[in-house]
């Protein structure tokens, strides 16, 4: 008979779990392939878009390893409140990507890490008085954010299944990438459904294994980048020239107080997803904290913007594995691929469909878990109301023509056009103040005095 006192420490559904080694391995690898290709692709998109060379655009990659795993020790190793001591991964942020190209089109660089570091002071700033604030983002502003971000994450997914966002890919698109996304996402549902133990926890690690194997023998893993990486370099301290001009602090303001939004809806649900209750204030408080302290640390090391990784509190809904252990092991594989590029470079040699096929079913958890929260108040006229205009206007002008808002200031198609977070997060926060606070039962009541009328 196991003793109920001494089980928990090493169980891996406990905070303060410390499972052995060779089972919170896994479970931190699984972590690790999720949140990888995502911190290197923002690095990527942007060094392509700007034309950096070859020199800085490594650089580009590796810093934003280095901060991730920064920003994920201070997640689970608070230092002067700062962190949330909950099983959180940070990384570059996808988010950002739209406004970072804007920014970088336009101003260089340079213009992006300066308006980064005035946004990573505006969220520490957030994270400071988050208490205060806390009541104007309940479960129905909150789970609207994280509802919202699931759903732009799909074209994400959808995109590495075909193939990745290379549109210069003559074979992006074939029914080869797609039938190996399908083969991963089959892999990694029949063993989360069916799988018992280790093969249920760790079934996207297992999906992608099968999908890597597949890929190697159609012959479409690349092994390039691995042999022309170096072994071992460091970040670089000032390696940009920061610059402030007006439009890119702003849009980079507001966009990094809607991302502290956003990470109070994803720490809420990480803790409802992995251990069914709400997050408390300081929790919230030190984990939007540390986003700021992590941008404003990435600016002068060439690290773009982190945030918190909704794949990964995807994940901990799945799974249910909370140890701390697992996301500390985590923080050290993405510390170690920050020195190490070769490392790295093996791991974004898995193909991004395959990526994408483990990953889709993990957007979908995001998804739901918004749809959780949200449905913990009652679906009144009103709340529906908030969150459908929310929803619909955040997706919606993102698929509009750009001409159907060419006479918009620069600034506000920076902001609002670029990310369905920025838009629908902007709107149910004003709506859920604005709007008359109405109950199922005092709508009933009006309409029934109507019809007494």
């Amino acid at each position: 008979m196991i003793n109920s006192d001494i089980a928990p420490k090493s169980s891996l559904f406990d905070l303060d779990g410390k499972p052995e080694l060779k089972v919170a391995m896994p479970m931190s690898l699984q972590h690790f392939l999720a949140m990888v290709v995502g911190n290197v692709l923002p690095a990527l998109v942007l060094a392509n878009a700007i034309n950096l060379p070859q020199e800085q655009s490594v650089q580009l990659v590796q810093s934003g390893m280095f901060i991730a795993a920064i920003a994920t020790f201070l997640q689970s190793f608070p230092i002067f409140r700062i962190g949330a001591k909950l099983p959180i991964i940070m990384g570059v942020s996808f988010a950002y990507i739209p406004t970072i190209l804007s920014v970088g089109v336009e101003f260089g660089i340079g213009s992006i890490l300066g308006s980064q570091l005035i946004g990573g002071i505006v969220a520490f700033i957030v994270g400071m008085f988050i208490k205060k604030i806390r009541k104007f983002f309940p479960p129905l502003v909150s789970g609207t954010v994280i509802f919202t971000v699931g759903l732009s994450l799909y074209n994400v997914a959808l995109n590495y299944m075909a193939g990745g966002f290379a549109a210069t890919d003559p074979r992006y698109g074939e029914l080869l990438y797609w039938g190996i996304s399908f083969l991963t996402l089959i892999i990694v549902l029949i063993c989360n459904m069916f799988g018992k133990g280790n093969l249920k926890l760790c079934a996207i690690l297992v999906g992608i294994i099968v999908g890597y194997v597949v890929s190697l023998k159609a012959g479409i893993v690349s092994f390039n980048a691995i042999y022309e990486a170096s072994w071992f370099t460091l970040p670089s301290i000032m390696p940009y020239k920061l610059e402030f001009p007006l439009a890119a602090v702003l849009a980079m303001s507001v966009l990094f107080i809607v991302n502290s939004v956003q990470a109070v809806g994803e720490i809420s649900g990480t803790t409802v997803g992995g251990m069914d209750r709400e997050a408390t204030d300081d929790e919230i408080s030190g984990g939007v904290k540390v986003n700021g302290v992590a941008s404003i640390l990435g600016s002068f090391i060439g690290a773009l913007p982190t945030s918190t990784y909704g794949q990964n509190v995807g994940i901990v809904a799945m799974t249910k594995v909370v140890s701390l252990k697992v996301m500390r092991i985590t923080a050290i594989m993405i510390f170690v691929a920050g020195l190490v590029p070769k490392f790295a470079a093996v791991m974004t040699s898995i193909p991004q469909c395959v990526i994408g096929g483990a990953t889709i079913s993990v957007f979908a958890q995001i998804t739901m878990t918004g749809i959780r929260l949200i449905v913990r108040d009652e679906m009144s006229v009103r709340h529906t109301t908030i969150v459908g205009l929310g929803v619909a206007l955040g997706m919606g002008i993102t698929q509009i023509p750009e001409q159907g808002l060419q006479y918009f200031p620069e600034w506000f198609t920076m902001v609002f056009a670029d990310s369905p977070v920025v838009l629908a997060t902007t709107v149910v926060f004003i709506l859920n103040i604005i709007l008359p606070k109405k109950t199922i039962a005092e709508e009933q009541a009006e309409r029934e005095a109507l019809d007494k009328k």
